[in-house]
């Protein structure tokens, strides 16, 4: 019997977009640790494997054509025919052509020209020095260049493309095996200067030791990361076995296609309707009919933190039928949700109150080539009627700011602008400011980013003075929830429960408590998950199902067999994903159905996106689940040859030779995985436990202690140093133990464990009340129960012990075995009364 220690590892992986987003992934390591095993005559160290949550890279979104399951993007050659591209709709659509060609949409990438050169460019006077190489961008003749000069010699990398425009230009190199990858200089397009691209996002690169990425690295390479919102009906055409890529698309930027679907059978329709007649059926996706969750959820993939399910999504199509939602859990949002890193938009527009009142839609405020549609000074608050028109036609009394000034427009308050990696973003939440939070959190508020002169304290109490109504408590309780599990201090645990499970619960928030529950020991929050699978909101119960996941009760699996037929794909995907190995004959037909189903669509996410390594990890895990162990570490092996300086595919491949008995090979992996990572408390731990399995218990206590270091919270660490010192210095063993149950008060394990000890080093008092406590809230655990038991008739406290018994037999839950054991104590303890 194992238990699962669940602790994060932050990875940091880029992707180069319209936005230059430097995505930040979580990624969950459950460890398996050793288990006293009744602590009677000797300790024995199992080196349990348990598998990881899946690694999640926040990518690109999807192509918006049909896509085959594996990923292999074979759809565009088969329906290239059915898209015209813009040219094709500009002899109907002049004036929407006009629009879009100028529009950032439109240009959200290009082909390199001089002519593009001469009018947005500038030359750059200095070389850019990255690593000792030293890199020029010439743009002044007939092709573009970038020129690197360094220790190996000189080199020129052709500028092919140019994506982005807005914030930044950024330029494209054809490089070996099909790659066009992000070149390392940049261009700023408001301060018209050239920089490093890489280091502008240095702050994300936490897994590199706040070391930037090298330009040539996968992150930067467009056909991996950051294709499909630049280019329309892409291609990546990529070949896993030679790690290749053959990548078309029909045109850069994003076409009409994109939003309105292939244009071929639209063209051929109207060219061939007699002259003055207008077809019933245009052929063609068209928005008029679309309600506002159709609109946000058609934008959201291109402005979205998120996961990729499929790649079949289709203008109109709901956004959880084919992604998931990066919230708070991720550390690029402060506490409170407001902008740490460049987040793009639409995690923060659900918790707008006026997108959730469901009337707002992002064209009621851009036009469809994405401009802003109230430019004029005297029309910005007209993006806030109907709905706000007695504030809007008294601006200045609700802003207290002068008619004509910035600070009247309601954008400046509910929408400020942060910027991050040299990109610009509007805060969508539209939520008042909040400098209580800035005080709390050091978060952004739009008073103090106009005011820079000011404090926070200053700001919070102009707000306090003209608004009665404490708008601000909200958001601090929120933030200080947020802050409280993401730093796994579970003190405020009830208050996270409460909170997810209210009626006013905010959806963003409580799917971000939800996920960051997942490092929670506790297991009060089984109930309130088990609850929110019925919450109506497809993100909170996709969110509780994958927190589910270790959950072995019979309303857990309850719960997620019904989630996988849940009527959201993100649902099912994450139900099949908790129900992972399980064994499908003991179901029923209709749940055996559903969880095969659901089972395929999660395989199927997994390999959307073959030419990452995070696809390859996850089948490593899926294949391990189901007890296939070989497959697994073939996958793992493909993992770490795509991306070499990542541990999790070391890690988990590591515990599954152990499965096999192979511990030479698991050493060897955990020993490269701790050369990578020193710090890593999981790769440290497991290799404790290696050792320990080994019996080098010298060495094993020497890991354990590194991996307690690296974290102090690791409760396991603690417990199994106390195991390995329990034989030999009692004083030790009380002294782990007794931290592991301080750092896991409500864990019973630990305190029994502690309590043995004690009882062995002669506290026997003090084991008492640690038992009796024990046994008080847990009365089915079987092991405190016999130890106290044994402890009261080795005292001469008959009437002690039978009290503990008769409790167990009436409360708890025990085996048929368990129970005779019981009825034969209260037998000899009622014979030890009748002796005469």
């Amino acid at each position: 019997m194992s238990e699962l220690c669940k602790s994060t590892v932050r990875l940091l992986i880029t992707d180069v977009g319209t936005s230059s987003v430097c995505f930040c992934v979580i990624l969950w390591f459950n460890q398996a640790f050793v288990r006293n095993h009744e602590i009677k005559n000797t300790l024995t160290l199992l080196l349990a494997v348990c598998l990881t949550l899946p690694v999640i890279i926040l990518c690109p979104p999807p192509k918006i054509v049909a896509a085959s399951a594996s990923g292999d993007d074979q759809q565009a050659a088969s329906q290239a025919g059915s898209y015209v591209g813009s040219a094709g709709c500009r002899s109907c659509h002049e004036k929407f052509y006009e629009l879009w060609s100028t529009s950032f949409h439109g240009l959200a990438m290009q082909p390199y020209t001089p002519e593009f050169a001469r009018i947005h460019l500038v030359p750059q006077k200095k070389p850019i020095t990255i690593n000792k190489v030293r890199y020029r961008a010439e743009v002044q003749g007939a092709e573009g260049f970038v020129q690197e000069s360094g220790p190996a010699g000189n080199k020129r990398y052709k500028i092919q493309h140019v994506m982005g425009g807005k914030n930044v230009y950024y330029f494209l190199t054809p490089l070996e095996r099909g790659r066009l990858q992000v070149l390392p200089v940049a261009f700023d397009v408001r301060k018209k200067v050239w920089f490093d691209t890489t280091a502008s996002h240095i702050r994300h690169f936490i897994d590199r030791r706040d070391h930037p990425l090298d330009w040539r690295e996968w992150p930067l390479t467009f056909n991996t990361m950051c294709y499909n919102c630049h280019v329309s009906q892409l291609s990546t055409n990529y070949d896993v076995k030679t790690d290749t890529y053959h990548t078309t698309w029909v045109e850069p930027g994003i076409n009409c296609e994109t939003c309105h679907g292939p244009g071929e059978e639209h063209t051929r329709i109207f060219r061939e309707a007699p002259a003055g007649t207008t077809p019933k059926d245009p052929r063609t996706i068209s928005w008029k009919a679309f309600t506002a969750q159709q609109k946000n959820d058609t934008c959201a993939p291109c402005h979205a933190k998120m996961r990729i399910l499929t790649q079949t999504f289709t203008p109109g199509d709901r956004y959880f039928d084919h992604f998931s939602l990066t919230t708070f859990e991720d550390p690029d949002f402060y506490p409170d949700g407001r902008d740490l890193g460049e987040n793009y938009t639409f995690t923060l527009w659900r918790m707008s109150p006026c997108a959730q009142s469901g009337q707002l839609d992002c064209i009621h405020c851009h036009t469809s080539s994405g401009r802003y549609r109230f430019k004029k000074p005297e029309e910005a608050n007209n993006a806030c009627l109907p709905c706000h028109r007695e504030r809007v036609e008294n601006a200045a009394a609700h802003t207290r700011h002068p008619a004509t000034s910035e600070g009247n427009k309601c954008i400046a308050c509910h929408m400020p602008m942060t910027e991050f990696a040299r990109m610009r973003r509007s805060d969508h939440s539209m939520l008042p400011p909040a400098p209580a939070a800035t005080i709390a959190f050091k978060s952004p508020n739009a008073c103090n980013l106009c005011h820079k002169d000011k404090d926070a304290q200053w700001s919070d109490g102009w707000v306090r003075k003209w608004r009665q109504r404490d708008y601000q408590a909200a958001v601090l309780v929120r933030g200080r929830l947020i802050e409280a599990a993401r730093g796994q201090d579970w003190k405020l645990l009830p208050e996270i429960l409460n909170y997810i499970q209210s009626k006013d619960r905010n959806e963003v928030v409580a799917v971000s408590l939800i996920r960051l529950l997942r490092a929670c020991p506790d297991e009060r929050k089984w109930p309130a998950l088990i609850a929110v699978m019925n919450d109506p909101s497809p993100l909170l119960r996709a969110a509780a199902a994958a927190g589910l996941e270790f959950n072995t009760t019979l309303e857990a699996r309850s719960a997620l067999l019904k989630a996988a037929g849940d009527e959201y794909c993100l649902v099912r995907i994450e139900a099949a994903a908790a129900l992972s190995g399980i064994a499908t004959d003991s179901l029923s037909a209709e749940d055996k159905q559903r969880v095969e189903q659901a089972t395929r669509e999660y395989v199927a996410s997994i390999q959307v996106q073959p030419d990452q390594w995070s696809s390859h990890y996850n089948m490593g895990n899926y294949y391990s689940s189901s007890n296939n162990l070989r497959a697994a570490l073939a996958s793992y092996e493909t993992a770490s040859k795509r991306e070499p300086r990542v541990i999790p595919p070391l890690v988990n491949a590591a515990l599954v030779h152990a499965r096999l008995g192979e511990n030479d090979q698991a050493e060897a992996l955990l020993q490269k995985a701790v050369a990578l990572e020193p710090s890593s408390a999981e790769v440290q731990f497991n290799l404790g436990l290696l050792k320990a399995e080994q019996g080098d218990m010298a060495i094993a206590k020497k890991h354990l202690l590194a991996a307690l270091k690296s974290d102090p919270q690791m409760a396991e660490a603690a417990y199994n140093l106390c195991v390995l010192a329990g034989e030999k210095n009692l004083e030790e063993a009380v002294r782990y133990c007794r931290k592991a149950h301080e750092l896991r008060p409500a864990d019973p394990k630990y305190a029994y464990t502690l309590a043995f000890y004690l009882h062995r080093k002669g506290d026997t008092a003090d084991a008492i009340l640690i038992l009796e406590d024990i046994v008080r809230r847990q009365p089915g655990y079987a092991d405190a129960i016999f130890l106290l038991g044994g402890i009261y008739e080795k005292d001469r406290k008959p009437e002690d012990a039978g009290r503990i018994y008769r409790k167990a037999l009436r409360d708890g839950n025990f085996s048929g075995q368990q129970q005779q054991m019981l009825k034969t104590k209260l037998v000899a303890i009622a014979a030890q009364d009748n002796t005469p």
